[in-house]
């Protein structure tokens, strides 16, 4: 009698542990399309040609031996075992290509793997390539590198091994990779929205940490500062209290995306107030390569339905 009611006990627990498990695996691994994966891929690869349009007149001047910064100091400057041009350089020299040579055809490669990741075709293979020249680059110009590049970089290896050519690419009308909903599209969405929702929520709590972002004086800085100044906004002195409201609102979207991001009824509003944080650093700041591909991101990974219509 004593173990039939230690058995009817632990019943409850056992379901209610069973529920959960059911719930943790339908959020990771029930199949979903891949719809949100390609539409973050369209954003990103957008994004990153316009920065690459942006940098062009100026690509000589950045990444050759006798640019901005020298070969010399680059190199010394360089992380051990990461690629970079110096590398390439130094390598393909001996078979007689020149450093133009070299360059342009770096620059080149990169641009036609993003074009080729745009209109999604060989999907993966062309988003190692994006991905590997991205970095090549990044190493190389390390002293100009800002959120913009890794963030670019981080999500271009997350297409390397997501389904993001399932849907809304040229491999789709090839038929090559599933057509139907797959595991593997909600695990790889799975980790791109918690990686945002990390993202924002350390950096949320990073400002809350500090008085800047209580008192306004970092939106004041922000606005003010000579980089990044694009309006006038000296009559903020004059009313302090609004760059303090505009701090903590900026702590509150920040600290809450990972909380009503998820929710149905939270979802599009959050998605909405993060675009606005977004265009407005585009605005005020001037960091417009930086908010479209936060944007960019946060629409990808959130504003597209992964749920399967009926019948697939």
């Amino acid at each position: 009698m004593s173990t039939t009611r230690d058995a009817r006990r632990a019943l409850p627990g056992r379901r209610r542990f069973a529920r959960a498990a059911a719930a943790i695996d339908r959020f990771f691994f029930a199949p979903a399309r891949a719809t949100p994966l390609a539409a973050l891929r369209i954003g990103l690869t957008l994004v990153l040609l316009v920065q690459a349009a942006l940098i062009a007149p100026a690509f000589f001047a950045l990444y050759e031996r006798s640019g901005v910064m020298q070969g010399v100091v680059r190199d010394n400057l360089a992380r051990p075992g990461l690629p970079n041009l110096g590398w390439l350089i130094q390598a393909l020299g001996k078979a007689g290509l020149g450093e133009e040579v070299i360059l342009t055809a770096t620059g080149a490669v990169y641009v036609l793997s993003l074009i080729a990741l745009l209109l999604g075709w060989r999907t993966r293979i062309v988003a190692a390539v994006a991905w590997l020249t991205h970095l090549t680059l990044m190493m190389t110009g390390s002293g100009t590198n800002y959120g913009v590049d890794n963030f670019g970089n981080i999500f271009l290896f997350y297409l390397i091994w997501v389904p993001s050519g399932a849907a809304l690419s040229l491999d789709r009308l090839a038929g090559r990779g599933p057509l139907r909903p797959t595991s593997s599209a909600r695990v790889g969405l799975r980790v791109i929205q918690l990686h945002l929702c990390m993202v924002y929520l350390a950096g949320g709590l990073f400002k809350a940490s500090g008085e800047q972002w209580w008192d306004g004086d970092a939106i004041w800085r922000s606005v003010i500062l000579p980089e990044y100044r694009q309006l006038d906004f000296c009559w903020l002195a004059d009313h302090p209290w609004v760059a303090a409201v505009s701090g903590w609102v900026v702590m509150a979207i920040e600290t809450g995306y990972c909380v009503f991001i998820w929710p149905r009824r939270t979802r599009r509003p959050w998605i909405l107030v993060t675009v606005a944080m977004h265009l407005g650093i585009a605005i005020f700041m001037g960091l417009g390569v930086f908010a479209a591909i936060m944007i960019a991101l946060t629409v990808g990974a959130f504003g597209f339905s992964a749920e399967p219509a009926p019948g697939e």
